[in-house]
């Protein structure tokens, strides 16, 4: 790919990024319902520790949900095909949540419900956002702001719900298969945790860096 041209694949950027927004538009409203549900009526032991074996609507969606972690790996390619920095947070996330993901799925704990309310919540967003910039539409910046701060509140409350997914097997209560599958995912949410910090910090917060005197006359003769 080195050597060669980048591909101008915006058309498709736009059909790809609408369609995973669309999706997850579908999966939100069918989870997170019937997930406020159940946390209401049965408990959070319920919703943490059941296997999503017993709950129709989550099982489907679960298994949509494994799936599509498979399809969100075309966002790797178009970075690549398109010739743009392909940054180690984009690819350790996709990867390591696609391998957690299908480790879990032979018999999915309660808590990968919450994980999946939550990522289908910030996907409809952040993909349908994707979607209106590849369009060439002005979205504003707090936009994106915004939905990196989602992503940080997701990636502590994923902590937290395994945090207490953990205490509750301490008293005796099965959650999940083994305790490997909740460690695993303490471990993830605060490496992520830790990526998406410091994207904010760089993308958001940190001022940009002063050019050189050579470097802005250099700009200006390229302008």
């Amino acid at each position: 790919m080195e050597n060669r041209p980048r591909y101008e694949l915006r058309p498709y950027l736009v059909i790809w990024n609408a369609t995973l927004g669309i999706f997850s538009i579908f999966g939100a409203v069918r989870v997170v319902p019937t997930l406020i549900y159940s946390a209401k009526y049965n408990g959070k032991e319920y919703t943490l520790c059941s296997s999503l074996d017993t709950m129709d609507v989550n099982e489907f969606w679960g298994c949509m949900f494994t799936f599509s972690k498979v399809l969100e790996l075309g966002d790797t390619l178009f970075v690549v095909l398109r010739k743009q920095k392909l940054i180690f947070l984009h690819w350790y996330h996709h990867t390591t949540v696609l391998v957690y993901v299908w480790y879990l799925s032979p018999h999915t704990p309660g808590f990968a419900q919450w994980f999946m309310g939550m990522n289908f919540t910030v996907h409809s967003i952040m993909y349908n956002y994707y979607a209106l910039r590849a369009m060439k539409f002005h979205v504003p910046r707090f936009i994106s702001m915004l939905i990196t701060s989602l992503q940080l509140s997701q990636m502590i409350c994923g902590f937290v719900l395994t945090c207490m997914a953990f205490q509750l097997n301490l008293k005796g209560v099965k959650c999940g298969d083994s305790y490997q599958q909740i460690m695993y995912g303490m471990m993830m949410y605060v490496s992520y945790f830790v990526l998406f910090a410091n994207f904010f910090y760089k993308n958001y917060l940190a001022g940009k860096p002063k050019l050189s005197n050579a470097e802005t006359s250099h700009r200006k003769k390229r302008s």
